[in-house]
């Protein structure tokens, strides 16, 4: 059996979990999510926990059995608790400012960048004197959280020599050496 698959789902108070004919719907505090699955999983509701168990030991069906535990699991946390990233933007006159949904950002460019972000996603900038501004986004829902993030993390790298760039708040960047100046040769 797979080791994430078997593991049960304990639904909180507060939650809903709806599961249909070929989709989970998990309704909560902050919000309602709702997944499509592929019928080989069967997904069981037996009081507040729910259980999937899989039709066959194929190498899809097993892939499939842990991925919608997974999915099923971040739901009902999000629609819960929620989820949070940050961004930290490191660099010389990079600058960020939220108003409503649009997120403006100053990277260096000729022009600055304003991203309208989906109405599921807070957004919240901290902007302090002599430190990195830091963009805040909070969602119930982690996929559309992992794109947005991964959105605003292409318009600026990290790049490997000087560190300048747009990165996760507690990310390592790799750094490389530079070029050395080469002494008396001709």
């Amino acid at each position: 059996m797979s080791r994430i698959g078997k593991l049960p789902i304990a639904i909180p108070a507060g939650t809903e979990v709806t599961i249909g004919q070929d989709e989970v719907t998990v309704k909560g505090k902050l919000g309602t999510l709702t997944t499509k699955y592929n019928p080989v999983i069967e997904i069981k509701k037996e009081g507040n926990t729910i259980t999937l168990t899989r039709s066959s030991d194929e190498k899809t069906v097993r892939a499939l059995h842990g991925l919608y535990r997974a999915l099923i699991a971040n739901m009902v946390t999000g629609v819960t608790q929620g989820f949070e990233k940050q961004l930290e933007l490191v660099g010389v006159g990079y600058r960020a400012n939220a108003t409503g949904q649009l997120l403006d950002l100053s990277l260096g460019y000729s022009h600055n960048i304003v991203i309208e972000l989906p109405k599921e996603i807070k957004v919240e900038t901290i902007n302090e004197k002599g430190k990195n501004p830091i963009i805040k986004l909070q969602s119930h829902d982690k996929q559309l959280l992992g794109m947005v993030c991964a959105k605003i993390r292409s318009f600026r790298r990290p790049e490997p020599y000087k560190g300048k760039g747009i990165r996760f708040v507690g990310e390592i960047v790799r750094r490389k050496a530079g070029k050395t100046a080469s002494k008396g040769k001709k």
